[in-house]
C-alpha cells in the first residue's frame, strides 16, 4: 500500500529534522519505506504500518505546535506507545499520550499507571495511593493540564496540607507566600516539569492555577475545574471530607497520597486511610493502588523502600 502525506502548518525542518533525521529515524522504528519531498511525505508499507504512522505524525506535528523539540527518544516513544494501543484496542485498554508537555508527550509507563490513566477517563473523583515516586503527583497535573487544554475545565487547584511535621506556619518567618511555597513545592516541580516559566506565570496571574493550603479550600464551590489533594495522608478526616465536599459543576477532584509517609501525631486520624474505607464502594469514584513496581525514579529507590517495608514487617 502507499500513502502520501502533505504537511500543512508546521515548520517541516522542525518536523522532519535535520537532514531528514526524524524521518530516517522514524523509518528505522516501523517496517515502512519513507520519502520525504518539499512538504510531502511518500510512505509505502503494509496498511496497519501506515496507520501507525499516521498516527505518530500526527502527534508529532501536535507537538511542535505546541512549541516543543522533539527527539529520538520522543518519537520512540510515541511509536510503542501507538503500535501498543493498536495491539490493546480491542480488549478496550487505553494507552495513549495524556499531555503533550515542553519535554515532550507525558503518558503512562506501568500497568498501576495505565490503571491509574484509566481511572481519570473514567470518573470525577479519583483516589491514588502508592510509594514515592510511582508518579501519582506528575499524572494527576499532567491529566489536570490536558482537561484544561481541552477546555472541559477552566482553572485546577493544586492544594496540600500545609502542616506536614509539627511545624506551624506561624512561627515560620516571611510572608504568607514565603511560608507555605516550601510545601507546595513538588506541585510546582510537577508543573515545570511540563510547561514554560513565563505559561505558568501567566497561568497563576490569571488565576487559572491556584496552588494553596488544604485549609484555603474551605467555604469554597468549586465548579469547571479540577482539584488536586497531594499527600492527603496528612489531611485529617474532616480536612478530608471538606476538600470532597467543595466539589461543583462539571468538576473533578484528584487525591493523592502514601499511606506509609503519614506525618500526624496520630495514624490513626489519617483521611486518606479513612476515605478508602469509606468511599470504596461509590460508583464514579476510582481508587488506584499503586506498587513499588510502578517507581520511575532512580532504580534505587524501589530497592530502598523495599528496604525499609521489610524492615517495618518485622
Amino acid at each position: 500500500m502507499k500513502k502520501t502525506f502533505e504537511i500543512k502548518g508546521v515548520d517541516l525542518t522542525s518536523l522532519y529534522g535535520v537532514g531528514d533525521k526524524n524521518i530516517l529515524f522514524l523509518e528505522s522504528q516501523l517496517p515502512l519505506k519513507l520519502n520525504v519531498r518539499g512538504n510531502n511525505i511518500f510512505c509505502q508499507g503494509l496498511k496497519k504500518d501506515i496507520t501507525h504512522f499516521d498516527s505518530v505524525l500526527n502527534q508529532m506535528i501536535d507537538s511542535i505546535k505546541k512549541g516543543n523539540t522533539l527527539s529520538q527518544k520522543d518519537i520512540s516513544q510515541l511509536v510503542a506507545i501507538n503500535v501498543s494501543s493498536q495491539k490493546s484496542s480491542s480488549n478496550g485498554s487505553i494507552e495513549n499520550v495524556l499531555f503533550y508537555g515542553k519535554k515532550g508527550p507525558v503518558f503512562p509507563r506501568t500497568d498501576g499507571q495505565k490503571e491509574l490513566v484509566e481511572s481519570f477517563l473514567k470518573n470525577d473523583i479519583i483516589i491514588s495511593v502508592g510509594p514515592a515516586g510511582t508518579g501519582k503527583t506528575f499524572l494527576a497535573v499532567a491529566y489536570a493540564l490536558s482537561l484544561l487544554e481541552k477546555h472541559e475545565i477552566e482553572k485546577i487547584i493544586f492544594c496540600r496540607p500545609a502542616v506536614e511535621a509539627g511545624e506551624n506556619l506561624g512561627f515560620l518567618p516571611g510572608d504568607l507566600k514565603d511560608k507555605i511555597d516550601p510545601y507546595l513545592a513538588p506541585l510546582y516541580d510537577a508543573l515545570h516539569e511540563l510547561l514554560p516559566k513565563n505559561k505558568i506565570q501567566n497561568f497563576l496571574d490569571r488565576g487559572i492555577i491556584e496552588i494553596i493550603p488544604l485549609a484555603y479550600m474551605r467555604g469554597r464551590t468549586i465548579n469547571r475545574s479540577a482539584m488536586i489533594l497531594d499527600e492527603a495522608q496528612n489531611a485529617s478526616s474532616i480536612q478530608m471530607k471538606m476538600f470532597l465536599t467543595r466539589l461543583g459543576i462539571e468538576s473533578r477532584a484528584i487525591i493523592t497520597g502514601d499511606v506509609s509517609q503519614i506525618d500526624l501525631p496520630s495514624k490513626a486520624n489519617s483521611g486518606l486511610i479513612d476515605v478508602l474505607k469509606i468511599l470504596k464502594n461509590i460508583n464514579d469514584i476510582g481508587i488506584v493502588k499503586l506498587s513499588e513496581h510502578d517507581i520511575a525514579r532512580h532504580h534505587l529507590v524501589k530497592h530502598i523502600i523495599d528496604a525499609y517495608s521489610k524492615s517495618n514487617n518485622k
